[in-house]
């Protein structure tokens, strides 16, 4: 899903100008029915540290997803309202997640002469002498800094973010410290082929009743970052669907196994739910770090005009710099702590010593209702298919 930067550049502006005024009884003469519109997907990263998740139905603001919905209505691409364009996202990342390629799909307003669901037009055509509204250019006018599109594609009516994703890739990132790779890189080959997580994740058996989940692709490896001496490392995992936070329970365990405080055999323990029938209770691993890298789908070839590209890059760097800057004073302020004595010191050193010491093992660890417990106090269900 490469971005091409083949589209002309629309006058973006052209959509936002007229009054508030001016919109509404623009809108009011002309019923939605007769407004020309074509479904189409929207490729959207966001920085995710002051969001409440992606999904604006938690009713928990701010959220990515009505912040998008602000500036679809801003800009007057939203034909209707939301329940009107057949809306369809691929991920519901949780609070404080971010991502690089989240999709999403439905229908906005377009330059076809007459309304259409003919949405596999391409998407750089020319319509009544015109080319097609710049829809990246557009939205990224009218959306908050932290959330930007970085490219869009015509799909066809019958598509859905979410059931024709094939395959979704994350990353987690990490400082190496004292972590034992190599351990962490075998445990975690352990994930791959398809198992039953529902020791990895939060169940939900209201609405979930198959765990059975494909993972892939596993790999850790170091990034191109360091900081006075500490690597900067990534999980990177791939699979056609993940379960409510199982990339962070993944991660928490993989975190025990490089510490050297649980072996690599406990994945093969935990993903046994037949031995293992019950998930021991232990903290997920920070939502900061995780990001969802990108979404794959079968033709959908996602584009970005020029213009629009060269924006994003700017925007990019600007953003870039500003958080770098944001990490120079916090290192000022760590060099103008208060040195610490040697007895405190020494203190230190003890207290690390007990915190590891009194680490339980997972499989020594209280337990949480197994599944069957959890689902025998809700009503029968039909049988779920598992979407592996």
């Amino acid at each position: 899903m490469e971005v091409k930067h083949d589209v002309p550049v629309l006058d973006s502006g052209s959509l936002v100008r007229r009054s508030r005024r001016g919109r509404k009884r623009a809108d009011k003469s002309i019923p939605t029915h007769l407004i020309s519109k074509r479904y189409v997907a929207l490729k959207i990263m966001y920085f995710g540290k002051r969001f409440y998740g992606f999904s604006a139905e938690a009713q928990m603001e701010p959220s990515i997803e009505s912040e998008i919905f602000k500036a679809l209505e801003r800009t007057r691409l939203l034909v209707g309202d939301k329940k009107d364009s057949n809306y369809s996202r691929c991920g519901r990342t949780d609070k404080g997640v971010s991502s690089t390629g989240q999709v999403i799909a439905l229908f906005l307003r377009s330059r076809l002469k007459t309304p259409s669901l003919d949405s596999e037009a391409h998407a750089n055509e020319k319509i009544n002498g015109r080319p097609e509204y710049d829809y990246v250019r557009v939205l990224n006018r009218a959306l908050p800094d932290d959330i930007r599109v970085l490219g869009w594609s015509p799909v066809p009516v019958d598509f859905h973010a979410r059931f024709s994703c094939s395959a979704r890739e994350y990353k987690y990132f990490f400082w190496r410290q004292n972590l034992n790779l190599s351990a962490m890189d075998i445990a975690g080959k352990k994930f791959i082929g398809e198992h039953d997580f529902r020791n990895f994740c939060k169940m939900d058996v209201a609405n979930v009743h198959c765990y059975t989940r494909r993972v892939t692709f596993f790999e850790v490896s170091p990034c191109q970052n360091s900081h006075e001496g500490d690597q900067l490392c990534t999980f990177t995992m791939r699979g056609s669907a993940f379960l409510w936070h199982q990339i962070r329970a993944m991660v928490a365990v993989l975190f025990m196994i490089g510490q050297g405080v649980e072996s690599v055999d406990v994945i093969d323990t935990l993903l046994d739910t037949k031995k293992t029938p019950r998930k021991p209770q232990y903290l997920l691993a920070s939502e900061i770090p995780l990001v969802l890298r990108t979404c794959e789908f079968e033709n959908v070839n996602f584009i970005c005009s020029s213009g629009a590209a060269e924006s994003l890059k700017s925007h990019f760097k600007k953003e870039s710099l500003t958080y770098q800057l944001e990490s120079v004073i916090f290192q000022e302020a760590l060099r103008n702590c208060l040195p610490i004595g040697n007895d405190q010191i020494s203190f230190n050193s003890e207290e690390k010593k007990k915190k590891s010491a009194i680490h339980v093992p997972l499989l020594s660890r209280p337990t949480e209702p197994s599944y069957e417990e959890r689902s025998a106090k809700l009503k029968p269900r039909e049988q779920e298919t598992c979407p592996v």
